[in-house]
């Protein structure tokens, strides 16, 4: 019989793949948030970065701090893109990867990224270090962490195999460690105290800005959560009631598309326009049984559903029920089309992305010790939901008392699509309105929600999915001007083919009615109503 660390070196091909495909799916796509787009226009007026360093890149070095196990400084030239900078980075206890840039003429703020899935990724990774580069050109100092472990070495959540007290660096301690820690470097570096410190971030990223923002509202005086996974805990409860219907009754993209046209035919001019996307999908009505053509008996093919197969689309739009409770939010109509390889599997026979999430935060972080053979099929969804609680409130952002946060200043802007295949929007909107209650009806002062028509998940979708959330972050922190709208770009082919306003929730972008649908000049933010 093999032992137990010949049996890990077996799985972990198998992990890997597993864990590469759900990473993907919850990491910021580079074009996600258009940062710095509308800097030029800035009222803070950020990219003047007349700072310089006050010490040399080599002395960082040698800076001390009480966790810190490694650090390196290296001073890289200019490049194109990419403006002089010193690199710091290091390895926080027990294994937080981290990295400060600084670069050779600053702005005085400070400007962190999150990470995608369950995290892991390498500093070096494409995507991240196009971020940097953005911000570095913009004047910001960067900083970003792995949050304690190293993905390629140890798949999805496996990472609690070799230090359960990676769960906790996971779930929040990385994040506020190197966020200390980075501000420290860089205030030592310019010899100047930080101005103002931003997050952006999304998915997985979103969750991270949230949790700082309720548990070290200290760190970040502005936090842009885009898409972010509130509530990992009920998404995996999701994933699971997903998995279970479609093992009962598979969705081909045939179906798909199918029910995806029926949704639009009906749904797509609720709100005046017919305009290919449905701007709050909670209005759509879709009836399956009517709107859809029914299989006759012995036929299933493409241009109908079975009686089993309508059931599979309307649990994953209803979302996991337990003892005829609502347990979480189900996904929305006019997402369907994306439901590919997210929800359903692209290949028969292959899991989802987003099962394998859920399947990974199962076996690894919910059970303590972690369970790899967990068989998602025992979970029983009457009696098990309480068995995640646990794990919930360590890493769900789920706590919407911001009252320090705001007491010291900071605000939030959160974005959500509502066509997003891979976290429900309603997890964002669900959120806000219980912000509401929780911190009063003046909590727009310091929160705002952006839904975004059409947008999957962080970008993406048949939506106007470009936009600078970044600046009129800024703008609202520095000088106090929140946002009553973000103008939002569709871009196909490198051609900008749309614009639309994006509204602060609950408002959403009404047709003045003239002028093209396709420029947001045309559009006004109003509330909810043909």
């Amino acid at each position: 019989m093999p032992s137990r660390r010949n049996r890990r070196r077996q799985m972990l091909p198998m992990l890997c793949v597993v864990a590469a495909a759900a990473t993907a799916v919850l990491t910021a796509h580079p074009a996600v948030a258009q940062a710095f787009a509308a800097a030029k226009h800035s009222a803070a007026g950020y990219l003047k970065a007349r700072l310089v360093p006050h010490e040399g890149c080599q002395a960082l070095s040698q800076y001390k701090a009480k966790d810190l196990v490694s650090i390196n400084a290296t001073a890289e030239p200019a490049a194109p893109g990419v403006p002089a900078h010193c690199r710091v980075t290091g390895t926080l206890a027990p294994e937080i990867a981290f990295e400060v840039s600084l670069p050779q003429h600053w702005n005085g703020r400070f400007y962190m990224i999150g990470n995608g899935g369950h995290a892991g990724e390498s500093l070096e990774d494409a995507n991240r270090v196009s971020q940097r580069n953005a911000a570095l050109q913009a004047g910001f100092a960067f900083a970003q962490t792995n949050t304690g472990h190293d993905a390629r070495r140890e798949p999805g959540a496996s990472f609690v195999m070799s230090n359960p007290e990676k769960a906790i660096d996971y779930a929040y301690r990385a994040v506020n460690l190197t966020a200390v820690t980075a501000k420290d470097i860089t205030q030592a570096y310019y010899g100047r105290t930080i101005a103002y410190s931003y997050w952006n971030s999304c998915s997985n990223g979103g969750r991270q800005g949230m949790v700082e923002a309720e548990r070290y509202p200290q760190d970040f005086d502005g936090v842009l959560a885009m898409s972010p996974w509130v509530d990992q805990t009920g998404f995996t409860l999701g994933a699971m009631w997903n998995q279970r219907a479609l093992d009962a009754a598979p969705l081909t993209p045939g179906k798909l598309t199918l029910v995806a046209k029926a949704v639009m035919d009906k749904c797509d001019a609720l709100d005046g326009l017919k305009d290919g996307q449905i701007d709050d999908p909670r209005r759509c009505a879709i009836d399956l049984k009517r709107d859809v053509p029914a299989c006759a008996a012995g036929i299933d093919d493409d241009s109908c559903l079975t009686a089993a197969q309508a059931q599979t689309f309307e649990k994953i739009y209803g979302g996991p029920v337990g003892n005829g409770r609502q347990l979480f939010p189900g996904f929305m109509p006019g997402s369907e089309l994306w439901w590919g390889n997210f929800i359903v599997p692209a290949q028969p026979g292959r899991r989802p992305a987003d099962f394998g999430l859920a399947q990974d935060t199962m076996r690894y972080l919910v059970h303590t010790p972690p369970q790899p053979g967990y068989d998602y099929r025992t979970f029983n969804f009457d009696r098990d939901p309480p068995m995640l609680d646990a794990w919930g409130k360590l890493v769900n952002a789920t706590d919407t008392d911001l009252s320090r946060f705001r007491r010291k200043g900071g605000k939030m802007i959160m974005t959500y699509g509502w066509a997003d295949p891979v976290l429900q929007p309603l997890q964002g909107v669900d959120y806000y309105e219980q912000a509401l209650v929780r911190n009063g009806p003046d909590t727009p002062q310091f929160l705002r929600l952006f839904m975004v028509p059409g947008m999957t998940h962080c970008s993406g979708g048949a939506a106007t999915d470009r936009f600078d959330a970044v600046t009129a972050l800024v703008d609202w922190v520095e000088k106090g001007r929140a946002p009553d709208s973000l103008r939002a770009a569709r871009v196909v082919d490198n051609r900008e083919v749309r614009s639309r306003p994006l509204c602060p929730y609950p408002q959403v972008a009404r047709y003045r009615g003239r002028g093209s649908i396709d420029d947001a000049a045309n559009f006004r933010c109003a509330n909810a109503g043909p």
